[in-house]
């Protein structure tokens, strides 16, 4: 039986929704520096995917339009009520990140942090970013990976036996997700947990 599932998922962040927040809160920092890095500019369309309870739009301008989707419902009337008070440009919508409802090439910029690791299928889930992309646009990554050059040990794999049950995949490749992207990489650098999570940047050329 697959463990990692849409419906699994949604029942599971539908319990986390309250505490969300205060957990997230702790990446804040490399949130931050993940966003601006892509260098939004006045009148750019930029997705979230995965956009939980709306933590990224502070780092956003308020001059760019926002689209953010998460599976949950519960989490997308957070990211409603978040914006009350941000006052961005943001459509908010429950949407599978596997399968976007956007047309080809529609935003500048998208943006998939702590998405990858929880969906059931990232390599999907990065193609159809790339599908909505817009050739000339940027995707920023930021998540946690197999550190580059390692393989899964005995013991993370073990862990990952309950943590992929209970909140994300411990085993993840960043450079199998990338690959089938179709995307270039511009950057890879380590950020949080001494490497275990990264912040990677791709351009659709």
């Amino acid at each position: 039986m697959k463990i990692n599932t849409n419906a699994w998922n949604r029942i599971r962040y539908t319990l986390y929704t309250p505490v969300y927040d205060s957990v997230a809160r702790i990446f804040e920092q490399s949130r931050k520096r993940s966003i601006e890095s892509l260098e939004v500019k006045p009148g750019d369309k930029v997705l979230i995917v995965g956009a939980g309870t709306g933590l990224d739009l502070e780092f956003l301008p308020d001059n760019c339009e926002i689209t953010a989707t998460d599976l949950t419902p519960s989490m997308v009337e957070r990211i409603k009520k978040r914006n009350l008070q941000l006052k961005r440009n943001v459509q908010a919508m429950v949407m599978d990140g596997m399968a976007l409802t956007f047309e080809d090439q529609t935003f500048d910029k998208v943006i998939l942090h702590l998405i990858l690791a929880v969906i059931p299928d990232p390599m999907v889930c990065i193609s159809e970013a790339s599908r909505v992309l817009k050739p000339g646009g940027t995707v920023v990554i930021y998540d946690k990976f197999v550190p580059k050059g390692r393989t899964i040990s005995l013991r993370r794999g073990f862990v990952n036996l309950f943590s992929n049950f209970l909140v994300t995949n411990l085993s993840c490749n960043a450079e199998t997700i990338i690959v089938h992207s179709g995307l270039t990489l511009l950057s890879d650098e380590p950020a949080d947990w001494n490497g275990n999570f990264r912040l990677i940047k791709l351009i659709k050329s």
